[in-house]
């Protein structure tokens, strides 16, 4: 029997081990922000100038990088990469809309604004580059709707870029490592660990 629960437990172990999760390390944003992005999104589904599907609030977020499917062996070792970052805490601010591409809109984001988001990137980048390729066109935005269908593209671009919005100030103090479950009714994310910057 003690030999049967051995084995049980190095195929547990094993499992564990081979089992993939879907990782990204991310900033949230502050509840104000959310807010204001909210605002924002009502004010252009009411306008209905395109089908598609709003980011809801809870998952609202920047990445920062995303890792993609890794074990945990992997998990941990990124754990311990970023618990090596020193990037002193610092304020965003929302900035402009725009989206991607303006040829086939697909994506409608708020720019996330302040050099910091730029450097901690970096950083991260650096700290994983034993494991991870870097990210070759990084851009600090939020997802805020993903659109399927455009009713006028030229009605939408001008919408988008003449649409005004407070300019929210708020404190990044913290990045996170994330997990991501693909759904039918869409990802759900979770936190697996965060990681404070220096006051």
């Amino acid at each position: 029997m003690k030999v049967m629960a051995e084995k049980e437990g190095r195929k547990e172990t094993k499992e564990k081990e081979n089992s993939l999760t879907r990782c990204f390390i991310a900033i949230e944003i502050s509840r104000e922000a959310i807010n204001e992005i909210e605002a924002i999104q009502k004010i252009i589904k009411k306008r209905k100038l395109f089908y598609g599907k709003l980011t809801e609030p809870e998952n609202l977020h920047l990445t920062l990088k995303f890792l993609g499917e890794i074990n945990e062996e992997i998990i941990e070792k990124v754990k311990e990469e970023l618990k090596n970052i020193k990037i002193k805490e610092f304020e965003v601010s929302l900035g402009e809309l725009g989206l991607f591409s303006e040829h086939i809109p697909r994506i409608l984001w708020v720019r996330l604004m302040g050099k910091e988001v730029l450097e901690l990137q970096a950083e991260i980048d650096k700290q994983l580059d034993n494991i991870f390729p870097k990210e070759e066109r990084f851009m600090s935005h939020l997802t805020i709707a993903r659109i399927k269908k455009v009713i006028d593209k030229r009605i939408l671009l001008e919408y988008i870029k003449n649409l005004k919005h407070r300019k929210i100030k708020f404190k990044i103090n913290e990045f996170i490592l994330k997990k991501s479950e693909l759904m039918p009714e869409g990802p759900i994310y979770s936190n697996l660990e965060k990681f404070k910057l220096r006051e």
